[in-house]
C-alpha cells in the first residue's frame, strides 16, 4: 500500500463512524492507476467505458487493441474505416469523438504526458472538454487514473452518488451539486474517498 494511499485512508476514516466502518470493511486501498498511459490513450480508454458497464468496456477495449494488433496510434485512428470501428462495439457518436481525440493528440489540444503533468487538474478539464463528446467525467477518469491525482471527486458518476447513499442509509442519492459541497471535507483524498464510495457494500455494515 503506498504511504500517501495509507494516509488518505486514515484522514478518511478519521472523519466520522461511517466512513470508518467503510474503510474498515472495505480494507487497505488498493487503488492502481495506469501512469505509463499518454493522455490520448487514457481518453480513449474512458470514452469506451462512457454509459456502459466496466464489462461492456473491457470488451470494447480488448476488440480494439486486437484488431490493431496494439493500442492504436492517432494517425490509425483518424484513417480506420468507420464500419470497422463500428464491428469494434463504438457507436456513431463515439466513433465521431474518438477521431476527435486522435486528432488533438496530433495537433496538441491533447497534451502528451510531459505536458500534462505540468498542468492543473482545472486547466485539464477546460481544454479538453472542447473535444466534441468529451466530458468532465472523461477527463477525470484521465485525472485518476493515468495522471494519478489524488484530489478528484467525479460529481457526475452516479457509483459515486450511490455510494454516498447507501454509506449514509439515505432514501435517495445526493444531487451532483450536493456531491460536490459534501465532497470538500474529503479534500486533499477526494480521489481515494471515490474509490471507496465505489465499493460501499450494498449491505448495511457495522459500527
Amino acid at each position: 500500500m503506498k504511504a500517501h494511499h495509507q494516509q488518505a485512508s486514515q484522514f478518511l476514516s478519521a472523519i466520522d463512524n461511517d466512513w470508518a466502518a467503510l474503510i474498515a470493511t472495505v480494507g487497505a486501498c488498493e487503488f492502481k492507476a495506469k501512469p505509463e498511459r499518454e493522455p490520448y490513450e487514457a481518453l480513449v480508454c474512458a470514452l469506451a467505458y462512457q454509459q456502459i458497464s466496466t464489462k461492456a468496456g473491457d470488451t470494447i477495449l480488448g476488440r480494439l487493441v486486437k484488431n490493431f494488433g496494439a493500442f492504436p496510434t492517432p494517425q490509425q485512428l483518424i484513417t480506420a474505416e468507420f464500419a470497422d470501428l463500428r464491428v469494434i462495439g463504438f457507436p456513431g457518436r463515439k466513433i465521431e469523438t474518438l477521431k476527435g481525440i486522435a486528432n488533438g493528440a496530433l495537433s496538441g489540444l491533447v497534451p502528451s504526458r510531459e505536458a500534462a503533468d505540468a498542468m492543473s487538474d482545472e486547466a485539464l478539464i477546460e481544454q479538453l472538454v472542447t473535444l466534441k463528446g468529451i466530458g468532465q467525467w472523461s477527463v477525470e477518469m484521465m485525472l485518476i487514473f493515468t495522471l494519478e491525482r489524488m484530489d478528484i471527486l467525479p460529481i457526475d458518476d452516479s457509483g459515486i452518488a450511490e455510494g454516498y447513499r447507501r454509506l449514509k442509509n439515505l432514501d435517495i442519492a445526493p444531487k451532483r451539486k450536493e456531491i460536490a459541497e459534501i465532497g470538500k471535507t474529503w479534500s486533499p483524498y477526494r480521489t481515494i474517498a471515490s474509490w471507496y464510495l465505489w465499493r460501499v457494500p450494498k449491505q448495511p455494515m457495522t459500527k
